[in-house]
């Protein structure tokens, strides 16, 4: 699960927002699963309290980590983990600069 980092940009691959980019802003590794802003968004009524209005909300669901993919200069690329001797970095398959 180490392909996809927090602030990555990703282009989804799969499902209703298919096409569609974004910055990762959540990641459940456990679940294998990540939060995309502005994708895969849903309509929530909230009731209104003290503090906040009540009314229609957009939030946002998880995706699949399977459903999406690293972009680099707007195209899908598949990501390489490569072990240096500083830890484990990143690596574009298709161009082979560090992600």
């Amino acid at each position: 699960m180490k392909k996809f980092k927090k602030g990555d940009q990703v282009i989804v691959m799969a499902g209703k927002d298919k096409g569609k980019t974004g910055a990762i802003t959540r990641i459940f590794p456990k679940k294998d699963r990540v939060i995309v802003g502005g994708v895969n968004l849903y309509k929530k009524h909230r009731k209104a309290t003290q503090n906040s209005e009540g009314g229609i909300v957009s939030l946002e669901r998880s995706l699949p980590t399977a459903s999406i993919m690293l972009s680099e200069k707007g195209k899908p690329v598949r990501v390489a983990l490569k072990r240096t001797s500083k830890g484990v970095t990143r690596i574009s398959k298709k161009s082979g600069e560090t992600v």
